[in-house]
């Protein structure tokens, strides 16, 4: 208890104290994760839409894979992107590893399908009546998708919401393709990993503290964007 209590007081004082250490490892944190998720969410959102409106064989099986990647291992995914842009790799040449672009297009990778399903998702979940309606006054399949993205915007903010708090939270894959470089690719779990190995558990602890923090306030988001989807559900359709 009393490491923990330490720790909560050297989170104050780092925050308090606009640590540059921590100031650029939280921002680059928030940089990295944020520009993996629209990146992930400007490629699952119409791909999204392109499979909940078209009917193909294996589209049952397809979305149950996408589900299945929601659990796909942070590790795996590094190794995927670290054999890729590796010296030997085919992207070798770009010399993107142990770089700030490669853990952003890391990221982008993990959270890609998690974006997706939860994208079909709020997409199935809106009601009928709507898109009956945009059948009846003739809209066309563009108008009616633009329309049903509207529906279900509030859950999808959500998904994109989810897919940031995983790229925030993830450690395995900055190590793999960041490297944990002081000042470069260090980012919020990364140095977390580092100060514990190295016995500074009252700066892990102030870390982690931080991190909590930014989860408490995606939490915290989470709960509006479902309370407002839910009041939208709750409206008539006009």
């Amino acid at each position: 208890m009393e490491e923990i209590w330490l720790g909560l007081q050297r989170a104050i004082e780092l925050i308090f104290s606009a640590d540059p250490d921590v100031m650029e490892a939280t921002w680059r944190s928030l940089s990295i994760s944020a520009t993996a998720s629209v990146i992930a969410a400007v490629i699952a959102l119409p791909l999204g839409s392109l499979i909940f409106h078209n009917t193909f064989p294996g589209k049952r099986f397809l979305i149950s894979f996408i589900h299945t990647l929601f659990s796909l291992p942070t590790v795996l995914v590094g190794l995927f992107v670290f054999l890729l842009f590796s010296r030997s790799g085919p992207l070798g040449e770009f010399g993107l590893l142990f770089t700030p672009t490669i853990m952003v297009i890391g990221q982008a990778v993990l959270v890609t399908p998690l974006i997706l399903g939860l994208v079909i998702s709020a997409l199935s979940g809106i009601d009928l009546m709507a898109k009956e309606t945009a059948i009846a006054l003739g809209a066309s399949r563009w108008q009616m998708g633009l329309l049903l993205i509207k529906e279900a915007r509030y859950a999808i903010f959500t998904a994109f919401i989810l897919g940031f708090g995983r790229a925030i939270s993830e450690v395995g894959l900055a190590l793999m393709v960041g490297g944990n470089i002081r000042g470069f690719t260090r980012v919020l779990t990364t140095a977390i990993s580092l100060e514990t190995s190295k016995g500074d558990i009252e700066l892990s602890l102030a870390l982690g503290i931080i991190l909590l923090g930014i989860a408490l306030l995606i939490n915290m988001a989470l709960s509006w964007l479902q309370q407002r989807g839910t009041d939208v559900r709750r409206r008539p359709v006009e």
